[in-house]
C-alpha cells in the first residue's frame, strides 16, 4: 500500500455528509467511519467491528478506546506524512475521540459534526495541539 493510494482513497470521501456511526462514501460518515471506509477500500474487511457508540462515548467510558484500537491495527510513527492516521483529543486529560488521515504534513481529511461533512483542511496549530498520536497503515510504503 502506498501513501498516494491512501491519500487518493481519503480524498474520495470529501463531501460525504456527516452521519454519526455511518461509514458509506457519498452517503454518510463520521470520523471513524471515514477511516473504516478507507480501510475497507484498501485492505478489505475491517480488522474488528466498531460497537455502537453514543456521541459522548469517550467522556462516558473514560477509556482510551480509540487510541487502543489504533495501536492494535496501525503502526506508531513519529512524522506526519501523506497517509498518516492522526488521532486527536478534544481536551488535554480526556480520551482520544477524533481521527483523520493526513494528505501531507500540513493538511488532512476528516469528518466532524461542525463541518457537516468530510472535509480536507489545514493542520493548523489548534489541531496540532490536540494531536494525541500518529500511525501508519499496515505495510505502507512511500
Amino acid at each position: 500500500m502506498t501513501r498516494g493510494e491512501i491519500v487518493t482513497a481519503a480524498r474520495a470521501w470529501v463531501g460525504t455528509p456527516y452521519r454519526h456511526q455511518a461509514s458509506l462514501r457519498s452517503v454518510g460518515c463520521d470520523c471513524l467511519g471515514l477511516v473504516r471506509g478507507v480501510w475497507r477500500e484498501l485492505f478489505g474487511a475491517e480488522p474488528e467491528l466498531a460497537p455502537p457508540y453514543a456521541p459522548d462515548w469517550a467522556e462516558a467510558a473514560g477509556r482510551e478506546t480509540l487510541m487502543d484500537a489504533a495501536e492494535r491495527h496501525f503502526a506508531r510513527c513519529d512524522a506526519i506524512r501523506a497517509g498518516t492516521l492522526l488521532v486527536f483529543r478534544w481536551k488535554a486529560g480526556t480520551p482520544a475521540k477524533h481521527v483523520g488521515i493526513a494528505v501531507g504534513p500540513t493538511r488532512f481529511v476528516h469528518a466532524y459534526d461542525a463541518a457537516g461533512r468530510a472535509v480536507e483542511g489545514a493542520l493548523v496549530p489548534a489541531w496540532r495541539r490536540r494531536l494525541a498520536g500518529t500511525f501508519d497503515f499496515p505495510g505502507v510504503t512511500d
